[in-house]
């Protein structure tokens, strides 16, 4: 079957999509009125919409397009899978080729001490799949009073009832009662919005301490785990200072705590090297992985655990699972995924060539009279919007207004960069270009000066 390359006019396809299509969160009256944008074709780092507008993706569709759109091997991987075996379960004492060979190549990707593989089909489900790993962990080594699971304001971990009760998003957390109970959160590591006049230097030991905190008005004997991802995502990008992470693996080290390292955005290269654990230099007990698993071709999430972690585990009967746990055609396709950004030396090219120009590129952002900061790891950066870079002050109007403003000039001007609040946030595929990320840098700027234009003109600034 050739592919679909005709389609009703745009109208016709938005009214559609209002009348039947619920988005993700989404003022669903308010995205009816507007009409979504309809994108039909992608290729490499660009899409292209209804209206043949071609389109620079700076987010790699939601942080997880790696090796970028288009790649025939892994619909010819999918095609080929769904011939041999479209669907088995990995329950009942069974497995299938596609798992296994899945698992023996993550399991030799991932840190020395990390080679067993719990699998779910999103980062949301393998973050519920961790709330129970770590709890029955301890109630395995006779400790089931040790089930208190530590986070960060402003984290995301999914949007499940588990994993959205982990995550620190208060505005998910105010609808359907969230958080659930014995899950506590501390500050995150934003020095720009929460540093005030320490340095970032003694900002990130003050974060950090935050958790031994906590550990000790909860109880060491009732903390289970801490969780957080190496960078803050969906938070805005919030790369923490220096001091932080040492400082809080430290701290999990003297009272013997599990570290759960949300992996979701960070690994396999977004951040140069396979796991953001290893950029960053933490020893975590459980990663949870998905996005650029199968660079999002194909749904499929999961969580990689410890030897010490796997054993506890698997000395009981873990009562747990999906429907999907292990899909073979998300499998297959997730191997085919590794393989390219293996094989191509995608992600040593990331670390050493095309990240440090992206770098070099999006730090010149911060000359334009609307941005303070730059911070960037990787393929994963973000500008803080501000009306005063020296006190690092925030506009008038509610947060993200500008924000908002900022993004609609960038869509208008055919680049997709996300606001979180007041922050501009960016995570290219990893397959990105020099002279992409000049166009990339040329539409930011662009989009900067028709935001600071309106901002003037509404007296906002």
């Amino acid at each position: 079957m050739a592919a679909i390359t005709n389609h009703m006019p745009t109208e016709e396809l938005q009214a559609l999509d209002a009348a039947h299509h619920m988005h993700p969160f989404t003022h669903g009256a308010g995205l009816a009125a507007k009409g979504a944008r309809v994108i039909t074709r992608a290729e490499g780092v660009w899409l292209t919409d209804s209206e043949g507008n071609r389109i620079l993706d700076a987010m790699a569709g939601l942080w997880c397009v790696n090796i970028g759109y288009g790649r025939k091997e892994l619909a010819q991987v999918a095609a080929r899978q769904m011939e041999e075996l479209p669907y088995y379960n990995t329950f009942f004492q069974t497995t299938h080729v596609p798992a296994i060979a899945l698992s023996q190549k993550l399991a030799e990707l991932a840190p020395d001490h990390m080679n067993h593989v719990f699998y779910a089909g999103s980062g949301s489900e393998a973050n519920d799949t961790n709330l129970r790993l770590v709890r029955t962990y301890w109630a395995a080594k006779g400790q089931p009073e040790k089930n208190i699971i530590i986070s960060r304001w402003n984290a995301y971990h999914g949007s499940s009832v588990g994993s959205g009760s982990l995550g620190g998003m208060k505005g998910m957390h105010m609808q359907g009662g969230l958080p659930i109970p014995d899950i506590h959160h501390i500050d995150q590591p934003n020095w720009w919005a929460e540093g005030g006049d320490m340095t970032p230097e003694e900002f990130g030991l003050e974060r950090a301490r935050q958790l031994e905190t906590a550990i000790e008005n909860l109880g060491p004997d009732r903390v289970a785990a801490f969780i957080a991802e190496p960078v803050q995502g969906a938070g805005g990008v919030i790369v923490p200072p220096e001091t932080y992470w040492p400082e809080i693996q430290r701290i999990l080290d003297k009272y013997g705590i599990l570290l759960i390292a949300d992996e979701v955005i960070c690994g396999f290269g977004r951040i140069g090297n396979w796991f953001g654990s290893q950029t960053i230099g933490i020893r975590p007990d459980i990663m949870t992985i998905a996005k650029g698993l199968s660079s999002g071709y194909q749904p499929i999430g999961g969580s990689i655990l410890s030897d010490e972690v796997a054993e506890v585990i698997n000395s009981v009967e873990f009562n747990h699972g999906y429907t999907y746990s292990g899909h073979p055609v998300a499998c297959a396709v997730a191997l085919e995924n590794l393989r390219i950004l293996d094989e191509e030396g995608i992600v040593t090219k990331v670390r050493e060539e095309t990240a440090p120009y992206l770098k070099e590129m999006f730090e010149t952002l911060t000359d334009h009279p609307l941005v303070g900061e730059a911070k960037i790891v990787g393929m994963m950066g973000s500008i803080a919007l501000t009306p005063d870079k020296a006190s690092r002050a925030k506009f008038e109007a509610d947060e993200g207004t500008v924000g908002l403003i900022c993004r609609e000039r960038c869509f208008a001007n055919n680049l997709v960069m996300r606001h979180v609040g007041d922050r501009m946030i960016i995570s290219p595929p990893l397959v990105i270009s020099r002279e992409e990320i000049d166009v990339l840098i040329a539409r930011a700027w662009k989009s900067l000066d028709e935001c600071l234009e309106r901002l003037s003109a509404e007296r906002l600034l």
